[in-house]
């Protein structure tokens, strides 16, 4: 009589409502959104034959990394936010998916070295960096959507890889336009998207 008096009502408490590594990523959806409008935005209006602005070469690239570095801090802090209360498999899962990360730009940053040593042409780096960023990143996003069950961030993983992988065949004003439209707006997207997914998650605590 006792111990069943004090076990609380099935489904009470928030705990129940929402399954641990569940990783909210609007901030760093936001954060990625802004690199790709205002870095590969800065670089598509800076180059070809009569650019938009006159932009000296490195702010492009400080605007890009400073974005993408923010993304990556944001990205990380969620992740092990999400990580409080998860199961050693689910544990297991992070911290592999972390290592991912390293590994596949270590890879990236070996491809390219190489391929622009091999063919004496140095300059492809400006080209092959943000499409080749955009490819690993969408196929990293693929990984963490299927372990996650997260079908918006595999989504926007698949829509990442293809359209990095097709700018590829564009001329440098072009590429860096499709990736901060393409890109950009995707990331705009998301953020949205994910606060209404987070809502949906966390709708039966308020019943």
């Amino acid at each position: 009589m006792t111990s069943t008096a004090t076990l609380p009502p099935a489904g009470a408490g928030a705990p129940a409502t929402r399954r641990p590594g569940e990783v909210d990523n609007r901030a760093a959806y936001a954060g990625f959104a802004l690199a790709y409008v205002l870095g590969h935005g800065a670089a598509a209006a800076s180059h070809g034959d009569t650019p938009l602005l006159g932009l000296p070469g490195w702010l492009p690239v400080t605007l890009l990394g400073t974005g993408l570095t923010t993304g990556i801090v944001l990205a990380t802090l969620a992740a092990v936010r999400a990580q409080r209360g998860a199961t050693a498999p689910e544990l297991l899962s992070g911290r592999l998916l972390a290592a991912a990360w390293i590994a596949a730009f270590t890879a990236l940053a070996l491809a390219i070295t190489g391929l622009t040593s091999v063919l004496g042409a140095p300059e492809l780096q400006s080209v092959l960096w943000p499409a080749g960023s955009g490819i690993v990143v969408g196929l990293l996003y693929l990984a963490e959507g299927a372990v996650r069950r997260n079908v918006l961030h595999y989504g926007l993983g698949v829509w990442l890889a293809l359209t990095s992988a097709a700018a590829l065949s564009l001329d440098a004003p072009g590429l860096y336009g499709v990736l901060a439209v393409a890109g950009g707006g995707a990331y705009t997207l998301a953020t949205a998207l994910e606060h209404r997914r987070l809502r949906s998650l966390a709708g039966p605590s308020q019943h």
